[in-house]
């Protein structure tokens, strides 16, 4: 079976700093509900022209917040919003993981308040716990129960655009999960955070049948949110803006990358570069499938000139210098 990533799609510090945060949220509160330290994601996918919602993790009070990868994954714009304020952030992405599938933001702002950071360490099947998520991608937070069904799973996630993945070392939960419930805590008996929300059961594109669901445990994502904050980009985390070149790629199992079209104006488009062109190499590095260019973009850096090749839909070479903008995350 594949599983929907539980992204709703819409029609329309330091580490220091950290573990005192940490700290604080783990020290209580008679006014502490599930909801405490959950906010609403919302973003604009205007190379899309579209928009997408989610849910995100308070980590400090300063404004780092926790989210899945999939939910600012091509956003131009994104906004957090504190329900219990009411008040809204411009969020900036600090740093992302694609094959994890958590992501970093920062907004700017000053006393939020902060999720009980827990830990995934000793867990196990049977355990009560309560999934937080903005179900349904309506803006406001509802609160599910249930138990963990098994641990290290493993499943396929597929997205709104088509695209698919493997994730790995996940914890399974019977609380149910439903679009928009992407970033959310899954809280133990206690309240603390033990995962983060990332995939249900899906019927179809945009819809979500009753089913279990699936957590990232919140070890892993918090070591993802210290490497970022500690500016240690790797393979697997990238740190800062992204690359963007303008090209949608199409899903063909060809050698190289096809492009399915261009952004009008984008530095592609500049370049010369049109749909149905196969890019075969960049910056120097041969490009054998769309997964390979879009590690390549990854570690780009926006402004540097690359050596850009490709085939043209009739069989002639092209090439040209193109100087990637920043862009939305991958």
């Amino acid at each position: 079976m594949t599983w929907r990533l539980t992204l709703a799609a819409a029609a329309a510090a330091l580490v220091a700093g950290f573990a005192v945060a940490i700290a604080e949220a783990q020290g209580g509160s008679a006014t502490r509900t599930p909801t405490t330290g959950v906010v609403v994601v919302t973003t604009n996918l205007a190379y899309q022209g579209g928009a997408a919602a989610g849910t995100g993790i308070v980590l400090t009070s300063s404004g780092e917040v926790l989210t899945n990868n999939h939910v600012i994954k091509g956003a131009t714009t994104i906004q957090v919003r504190d329900l219990s304020t009411g008040r809204t952030y411009t969020a900036k992405v600090a740093g992302y993981s694609v094959s994890r599938d958590i992501a970093l933001l920062k907004v700017n702002a000053h006393g939020l308040k902060t999720a009980a950071i827990g830990s995934s360490a000793g867990i196990k099947a049977g355990d009560r716990v309560t999934a937080v998520g903005n179900a349904g991608g309506t803006g406001t937070l509802t609160v599910s129960t249930g138990a963990l069904v098994r641990l290290h799973q493993a499943i396929t996630v597929s997205d709104d655009s088509g695209g698919s993945s493997r994730l790995s070392d996940l914890i399974e939960t019977n609380a149910e999960l439903q679009p928009g419930d992407s970033g959310g805590p899954l809280l133990d008996s206690s309240g603390r955070v033990i995962g983060v929300d990332a995939a249900g059961s899906g019927g179809s594109r945009y819809q979500q049948s009753a089913g279990d669901g699936y957590a990232i445990p919140i070890d892993t994502a918090t070591a993802i949110v210290h490497q970022v904050e500690a500016g240690k980009t790797s393979s697997s985390v990238h740190i800062g803006p992204t690359a963007f070149l303008g090209v949608e790629i199409s899903g063909q199992d060809v050698s190289g990358a096809v492009i399915a079209g261009v952004v009008q104006g984008a530095p592609a488009d500049d370049a010369g570069l049109e749909a149905g062109d196969t890019i075969t190499s960049f910056g120097g590095q041969k490009v054998t499938s769309p997964t390979s260019l879009q590690l390549l973009i990854r570690q780009a850096t926006p402004g540097k000139a690359y050596r850009i090749t490709w085939i043209d839909q009739f069989g002639s070479a092209g090439s040209a210098t193109i100087r990637p903008l920043a862009g939305p995350a991958q």
